[in-house]
Parts: structure tokens; sequence; C-alpha cells
């Protein structure tokens, strides 16, 4: 009931969050608001009393208030000390509660309870572009994620190019992709949605535009989707391929990759691939000068 009642209390303010972290379309998503509303209950109790204490002061002792007891010696008060020093402990110790028990149960390397056995997606981040690879259906695709709804998803992410964050607000758990390591992430849609996925981490001009859309869909629909692209007429993804893929592009429409390298996630996360290259020279003259200053953001 407190929850319910929190949600309906921000109802209003939170309708431009339509889509987002307060819109949960999973159980880590789900989670995630409830560590959020939680924490905001807890910080309320301080602050709701302090903003009417504040008015009530200025009532209570204004000039024309004769009533009020004028104590001009006054300096310590033992019961007001222990007032303005108990609450916020009381305060950081529930918040500390709440977050520890998040943080333990949302664990992004804690794969999710589920009969159904998870999908594999490698993730990749590129300049300024998003790489998925399902080695279980020997498919790629670039900024499109499609998974089954109802099913785990765990994600192993690294980055073929600088540090960059792997972000879905409504399935939650942000976490870096960072070169040279891979960092993993179990994450679940409850039901068919269209949902959207992004990089929170700056990393350089085509940041703005390096966003994805999540396709949850219906276990058969996937599937069909897998089988699809797999006899599709897309490209094959291997390491040539690959070193095009990772040049610095903005605004790249979905590709789907019809096949793919087993190993070529492994070789980008141990960086035996070099990593992407930078921007490219505008004048043939200089680019000495580029490569020698590394050409990154």
């Amino acid at each position: 009931m407190r929850r319910a009642a929190a949600i309906a209390g921000l109802a209003m303010s939170a309708s431009g969050c339509a889509g987002g972290v307060l819109d949960p379309a999973g159980p880590v998503g789900a989670d995630d608001a409830h560590i959020l509303l939680d924490a905001l209950l807890i910080m309320l109790a301080i602050v709701i009393p302090t903003i009417l204490l504040a008015f009530w002061m200025a009532w209570r002792y204004r000039a024309s208030n004769t009533k009020a007891e004028y104590l001009p010696n006054w300096s310590y008060s033992g019961r007001i000390e222990a007032v303005v020093w108990s609450i916020p402990i009381l305060t950081i110790m529930f918040i500390g509660g709440v977050i520890w028990i998040g943080s333990y149960r949302l664990d992004p390397f804690r794969a999710l309870p589920s009969k159904a056995p998870p999908l594999e997606v490698q993730v990749v981040s590129l300049d300024w572009k998003w790489l998925f690879i399902y080695p279980q259906q020997g498919v790629a695709t670039v900024n499109q994620l499609v998974v089954p709804a109802g099913t785990p998803v765990h994600f192993s992410i690294t980055s073929g190019s600088v540090f960059n964050t792997f972000f879905v607000p409504r399935l939650g758990s942000m976490i870096y992709a960072m070169p040279g390591m891979v960092s993993q992430l179990n994450l679940q849609a409850d039901r068919p949605a269209v949902l959207y996925g992004r990089s929170a981490h700056f990393s350089g001009d085509g940041f703005s535009d390096m966003d994805f859309q999540v396709h949850s869909v219906a276990p058969a629909q996937f599937a069909a989707w897998a089988q699809g692209a797999k006899g599709g007429t897309g490209q094959m993804l291997d390491q040539a391929t690959y070193a095009q893929l990772a040049k610095q592009s903005q605004k790249v429409p979905p590709i789907t990759f019809r096949g793919i390298d087993p190993q070529l996630f492994q070789a980008i996360a141990a960086q035996t691939l070099p990593p992407a290259p930078g921007p490219e020279p505008e004048n043939p003259s200089h680019a000495g000068r580029e490569v020698s200053t590394g050409g990154r953001h």
C-alpha cells in the first residue's frame, strides 16, 4: 500500500517519465523503481517536516507576535541537538539498508530465476553505434536488439573503442562497456514491447545519436526472426567486416548480419583485434599528426 500510495502521489509529476525508469518492463527495472521510490519516501520523512517547521518558525516568531518567548542569551539545547543529529543518522541508516539489500538482489552478475535458459547476447560499443552478437543463433545486428519476452537475457558487454554505458531504462541496471574488459548483465523483458536503449556516457561527436531499439517479442516470433536473419541476404560479420563497421559513423540505421565469426567477440574483448580507429584526418597532409596524437575524441 505504501508503494501504491507513492506511485499514485507521483503519477502526475512522473507522467513525463513514461518510458523511463518509473515505467519498468521487467523484473530488474521494477526493483530499480522500487528502490527509487523507497529512497524518496525515506528522504521525504526529513524534508517535509523541515519545510513545515521553517514556515511555523517564521509565523510563530514574527515581530508582531508578542506572546512568543524571547531568549536573547539562549545558546544550547541537548534535546534539540539530539533531534537534529538523530533524524539524519536514521535517514542514512534506512537508505543504506535499502541500497545494501538492493545491490545484493540486483547484482548484474546474478542470474535471474527462470525455468527457461537465458539467451546469450554479446554487446560491443563502437563509435557511435551498438553491435549485438547472438552466438547461439549465429547472427548479429547493429542498433537493434531483439529478445524473447519472458526469457532472461545474459549480456556480455565490452567496447571496441572508448568507455560507454549500456542502458535500457525500462529494463534497468546501467553498466559500463569498457575496452579490454567484459562486463556481465542479466535482464528480462516481461512482455512484448518496443523499448529504448542508449549510451549514457558521453563519448564524442556522435554520442547524441548513439541509441538503439529493443524489440521484445514472443518466443516463437524471436525464433522466426533469428531463422529469417540467418537465411537472409545480409553480410557475414567477420574481422574484415568488423574493421569497416568500427570506423566512426553517426545515425547508423539498423543492420542485420546473417552469419558471424564465433571468435570475433573474444578477439575484440582481448584486444587481439586493434581498437577502432579515431576520426579521419580532414587534410591528408596532417595524417601523420592525427595518428601521432591518437586521433581520439
